[in-house]
């Protein structure tokens, strides 16, 4: 391959955007997609090849898989799979349509979208395939079940995969970010107030806490980092002749990281449920 290319979803905004302009301005071919056409537009503004893709949809996603392999004569290096959405509240108040619905993102068209590439990348005979997960899918918190759930089934399925791909020269990486300045929280924001009845919940009054931190504007918690820490990791993934299985972003990931090895189930309990 002369210019390599690469498959970012989520870009409208955080770390898909910045890494698709970080990757163009390294010498990448981007095709930076996602999901609102507006936001196609604008990343077309900038000079970024955009595709519209919407995760969640199986036609959208061969659609869009199908037009970026026409640009690049069927063949594609790397896949950051990036787009994912928060949802906060408690295990008892998440319906089966809330939980379909974040796993229809985080999970299962990542999952669609992974396996339409791996194909090329055989054919080709090398590739990267890049998954954004989270120090949440290795650690639980409270009111986070939902989001946990799909990043701890990310990580399950791409450990495996990374196996099954053993010499094969594609590489699967797990990135696992700490806070990061993004609209994360203004995203997450919406799907709480639409699957979340806090009226009707035991935690009524520990909802209005939630609401306070989802809409706080700026980094809400310590150590909280910009997407260009994510960028690094991307690069290294993408470049060295190992990368690595999981990169670390921000000192939240390294201190949980190092506890969950150090410390038994029910002492790392007591620390997470502090926070």
């Amino acid at each position: 391959m002369d210019q390599r290319s690469v498959l970012i979803t989520g870009c409208s905004s955080g770390i898909g955007r910045y890494a698709a302009r970080g990757l163009k301005a390294r010498g990448y071919r981007v095709f930076a997609t996602a999901r609102k056409q507006a936001d196609v537009e604008d990343l077309i503004s900038e000079g970024l090849d955009s595709v519209q893709l919407d995760i969640a949809n199986s036609a959208s996603i061969h659609n869009a898989f199908e037009s970026i392999l026409q640009k690049t004569d069927g063949k594609l290096y790397a896949l950051f799979n990036n787009a994912a959405f928060g949802l906060s509240g408690a295990v008892e108040d998440l319906s089966r349509d809330a939980l379909r619905d974040i796993f229809e993102v985080n999970l299962f068209g990542t999952h669609e979208l992974t396996r339409l590439v791996i194909p090329v990348m055989r054919q080709q005979g090398c590739g990267r395939i890049i998954q954004n997960s989270s120090v949440l899918g290795f650690v639980a918190l409270k009111f986070r079940g939902a989001y946990n759930a799909t990043k701890f089934a990310l990580e399950g399925l791409s450990d495996t995969l990374r196996m099954e791909l053993e010499g094969t020269n594609i590489f699967v990486s797990l990135i696992e970010p700490g806070p990061i300045e993004s609209n994360f929280r203004k995203n997450a924001y919406a799907a709480y107030k639409r699957y979340i009845d806090e009226n009707n919940s035991v935690y009524k009054e520990i909802y209005q806490q939630t609401e306070d931190r989802l809409l706080t504007e700026g980094p809400a918690v310590p150590f909280t980092l910009g997407p260009e820490a994510v960028l690094k990791k991307v690069i290294h993934a993408l470049e060295s002749k190992r990368p690595k299985i999981r990169y670390y972003v921000t000192f939240p990931t390294y201190l949980f990281g190092y506890l969950k090895r150090l410390l038994p189930d029910r002492a790392m309990d007591k620390i997470l449920m502090r926070i």
